[in-house]
């Protein structure tokens, strides 16, 4: 399969990449600092400098064009709500609109636990715009006739893979994954159809990872 990340660049995107790469797929991994080529190289993934906050519908096209499948997990990183806006809600939907123009039918996205149009975020928090962005974001996904998955990981953490999950129903407590996890979890998403038009939120747990997407 051959697929784009975009965030490639990342801490997640540079653990999926050789898990990709190590299951025989092609990475592209699409990043904003050209001066990250050499990271993004050393993880097994093609380069590719874009700026998905300034680009538009087209120049996304061209850019996911001979690709199988797409993984968001690009962020703007918080502290700064119109940035916040223009990359976790404005580009992530020029992405999803991109990508049937681009001959790509499977997106998976990288949302967060708590992720939904009603957040229960208070409008003075700081949390508010990024709340707000990847429920717009998620929910446009919802709406699309692409093969989507949107996985919503508890809070991150660092530390070596545990290889199992715990999925988490609909007002479940938020508890933690590592990113070494969510990065092996979005390798048996992309390859699983089972998972294909769920929105999976899960803590570390008990269960091996492609079981724990199973349930």
């Amino acid at each position: 399969m051959r697929i784009a990340v975009i965030g490639g660049h990342g801490k997640v995107a540079l653990l999926l990449a050789p898990l990709l790469v190590a299951a025989g797929d092609t990475v592209t991994a699409i990043h904003r600092n050209p001066a990250h080529a050499a990271d993004v190289t050393a993880s097994g993934a093609r380069s590719l400098t874009a700026d998905v906050e300034h680009i538009d519908v087209s120049k996304l096209t061209d850019l996911l064009a001979g690709h199988d499948a797409i993984v968001w997990s690009a962020g703007a990183g918080g502290g700064n709500p119109p940035r916040t806006y223009a990359v976790d809600r404005d580009a992530a939907i020029r992405s999803m609109d991109a990508a049937p123009l681009a001959g790509v039918r499977r997106y998976v996205m990288v949302s967060y636990f708590g992720a939904r149009t009603d957040h229960g975020v208070a409008p003075d928090n700081g949390f508010f715009p990024y709340a707000e962005a990847k429920a717009a974001a998620d929910e446009h996904l919802r709406h699309t006739a692409l093969e989507w998955t949107i996985l919503g990981p508890s809070r991150l953490t660092e530390g070596p893979p545990t290889g199992g999950l715990e999925t988490a129903a609909e007002g479940a407590a938020n508890g933690t994954v590592t990113r070494a996890d969510v990065a092996a979890t979005i390798v048996a998403t992309l390859h699983d159809p089972a998972t294909i038009g769920r929105t999976i939120r899960f803590n570390n747990g008990p269960t091996p990872i492609p079981e724990a997407l199973r349930t």
